[in-house]
Order: structure tokens, then C-alpha cells, then sequence
């Protein structure tokens, strides 16, 4: 009863977090970590084995990765990065077939959240308020503008002065032109929403962000607001959504507004925060897919104003040949 962490790079606490788990029930079983470059990754040198595995983009990646599961009893991938979701998604029955299985949302759903504009609709379809997108001819200042399909925060501009604005902004169609949300009238909350395998919600651990680094919280706060009781009105069914899903909010300071902002259906970086809160979606999910067990509504199981503060910290591989 293996499991695999893949693109593990530096989500070493999510490896612990479920090599501890795991070890619980299955005290024989490993956690093992894959990676492009796995000699580099911090947790791919903390799992109980790591190995190397194409690009995302590579056309083998898929049946590469079945290879290396067979190979070292993987029977269930726990996936990390955006890039890889839609592809392990696309590939769901072809890991099926092989005994294997993804803890992952349905293709159809992973396509609404890997498309910013997408997941727009999404949220205005459950009465979730979103920024309102300009076209490239009629807009306001500032703005903010991002990609349709980015992540960590890549390709991302705020714009203040007409000047700043340049041919590649007007000329590039993935570039979404939207109102902005000032931080100093929004707060912005990160929400680690569990979904059972019967697609309900069964919990909700918002977080709100006090620092964020090329992308990736580095100080966080487990909050107890109105955010809960506005997406369990909103969100308490997604089909397709199976898992920890990461989902982005900003709430007005003063007034009554929230703004729903993005969805990736995966591990976030910030989710130890909610793990070490008593929110144990890695428990959950080696319950649902290995013991066929049913998750319950556990909406009270997490520690309330619990500060995170991260910070860097070292591990040596001896005998690195590069």
C-alpha cells in the first residue's frame, strides 16, 4: 500500500505528513516522492524512495509514470503541481487499469480550474462574486493582470499608470485584464476544502495569508469567519471535485463582499498550516482510497487562530555526483 508524492520539489512536509499517516495504518508501506530533477528536490531526499520522471510536458510522462509505480507498489498518486493535473486526469482510466490510483478531480473539472477565466464562470454560476474583467479596449485604474492558465504567481502585473501598460499586455490573449482588489481594503484567504469521494464538501480550514514568497505562503493564520458558512451555502457539492481542493478568496475589511478568485484542485503549499491544525486530509484520503471508508462532516476538527510562520532550513545529500 504505497503511496506516491509526485513533482514532490520542496513539499517536504507534505511527505512527513503522510508517511506518518500512512505508518499508521500500514507500518510496512513507504511514501515515496518522484521528480524531474530528484537529487535536488528536498522531498524527494526525505521520502522512503524517490525517482526521476520526464517533464510534465514530455508525451511518456504518463506511461512513465505507470512503469515506476508498478515497479515499486505504488497503488495511489497524490499529485502537486497544476501542470500535471490535467494530464494525470486525461490518463485516470490508463491508471486504473494498472491498479493504480490518483487522488484526483474529474478531467472536466481539473479543465475548469487549469482556465482562470473558467472558474469565473464556475463561481458566478454558485453565486460567488468575482472581479469583473475588462476588455482590452474599455478598463479602469489600476488593474490587475493575469494569466488564464498561470500559477505561483508568474506573469502576474499590477497596473497603475497608462505607461506601464505595453504591447505585450494588449497583444497576448491569455492575459486577463481585471479589476483590482486592493489589499488595503481586502484581506486574502486561502481555504483548504475537503471533498469525499461523493463530492461533498466535509471541510473548510480558511487561512489567511500574511506573507506570500514567489507565490507560496510563508506566513498564514487558521481563521474562523464568514467565509465558512459562504462556501458551505455555495460549494457543499462540486462533481468531479474529489480530494484537497486550494481555493482562493478575498474578503472586504469593512463591507460585506467576498470575491472568489481561483480553485486548483490539489495540495497547496500552505496546507501543513491546516494539517497541523487538526484538519488531517492526508488521514482522509488513505481512509477513502485504501480503506474504503466514508468521510464525515468535520468542520470543527481544527485549531482556530493558529499562527505559521515558515522558514528555510537545510538537508545535505552526501555523495552528490550532480
Amino acid at each position: 500500500m504505497n503511496i506516491l508524492i509526485s513533482s514532490a520539489g520542496r513539499r517536504v512536509s507534505l511527505v512527513r505528513a503522510f508517511q506518518k499517516e500512512l505508518k499508521k495504518v500500514y507500518p510496512k508501506a513507504k511514501v515515496y516522492a518522484s521528480d524531474a530533477n530528484p537529487q535536488l528536490s528536498g522531498a524527494c531526499q526525505v521520502a522512503d524512495g524517490h525517482f526521476k520522471v520526464p517533464m510534465v510536458s514530455d508525451p511518456d510522462y504518463p506511461e512513465s509514470m505507470i512503469r515506476q509505480c508498478r515497479e515499486h507498489d505504488i497503488q495511489l498518486v497524490v499529485p502537486t503541481i497544476d501542470a500535471e493535473l490535467l494530464p494525470m486526469a486525461i490518463n485516470g482510466d490508463l491508471f486504473a487499469e494498472n491498479g493504480i490510483k490518483a487522488v484526483i478531480a474529474s478531467e472536466a473539472f481539473v479543465e475548469k480550474c487549469r482556465n482562470k477565466r473558467e472558474i469565473h464562470r464556475f463561481f458566478e454560476a454558485n453565486k460567488v462574486a468575482v472581479a469583473h474583467e475588462y476588455s482590452r479596449d474599455n478598463y479602469q485604474l489600476p488593474l490587475f493582470i493575469k494569466p488564464i492558465d498561470g500559477s505561483r504567481s508568474i506573469d502576474t502585473y499590477l497596473i497603475e499608470e497608462e505607461e506601464d501598460l505595453t504591447d505585450y499586455h494588449f497583444d497576448n490573449d491569455k492575459l486577463m485584464f481585471l479589476e483590482y482588489l486592493d489589499h488595503k481594503h481586502y484581506d486574502e484567504y486561502t481555504c483548504d476544502l475537503y471533498y469525499g469521494k461523493d463530492h461533498n464538501l466535509k471541510c473548510i480550514v480558511p487561512r489567511k495569508r500574511l506573507e506570500v514568497r514567489d507565490g507560496e505562503v510563508y506566513k498564514a493564520l487558521t481563521v474562523d469567519n464568514v467565509l465558512i458558512p459562504y462556501i458551505k451555502e455555495r460549494l457543499s457539492h462540486i462533481e468531479g471535485a474529489v480530494g484537497c481542493l486550494t481555493s482562493q478568496f478575498f474578503k472586504h475589511k469593512a463591507e460585506d463582499k467576498i470575491y472568489g478568485i481561483e480553485i486548483n484542485p490539489r495540495f497547496g503549499g500552505g496546507f501543513p498550516l491546516s494539517y497541523l491544525s487538526g484538519a488531517n486530509y492526508v488521514k482522509w484520503v488513505i481512509q477513502e482510497h485504501f480503506l474504503e471508508e466514508t468521510i464525515e462532516e468535520q468542520f470543527d476538527c481544527w485549531e482556530r487562530n493558529l499562527l505559521m510562520i515558515r522558514y528555510d532550513d537545510e538537508i545535505l545529500v552526501h555523495g552528490y555526483t550532480g
